[in-house]
């Protein structure tokens, strides 16, 4: 068997010239996040929202009442609520 030789280094040259030239590159195209809310979700959304406007208020309202010193504690409720979550589950 005889190999030759300048056919062999012909084939290596070419191959790493193939192997410089970068090759064209494309991105491939991303679609963007998208999010879609159903109307159930809109309409909850929006019952919480108003059911949160009437809580700030409450919540100023008690805030107001402990700075100018009217609030009081119900003792006898809060005795009941503590006994009520450790005892009857």
């Amino acid at each position: 068997m005889n190999i030759d030789k300048t056919n062999a280094s012909s084939f290596i040259q070419s191959y790493q010239k193939m192997q410089v030239t970068p090759a064209a590159k494309t991105k491939p195209l991303q679609k963007e996040d998208e999010l879609q809310i159903s109307n159930q979700a809109k309409a909850m959304f929006e019952k919480n929202a108003s059911v949160d406007i009437e809580r700030q208020e409450k919540i100023k309202m008690l805030k107001a009442q402990v700075q100018s010193g009217e609030y009081e504690v119900n003792s006898d409720k809060v005795a009941e609520q503590v006994f009520k979550f450790w005892f009857d589950k």
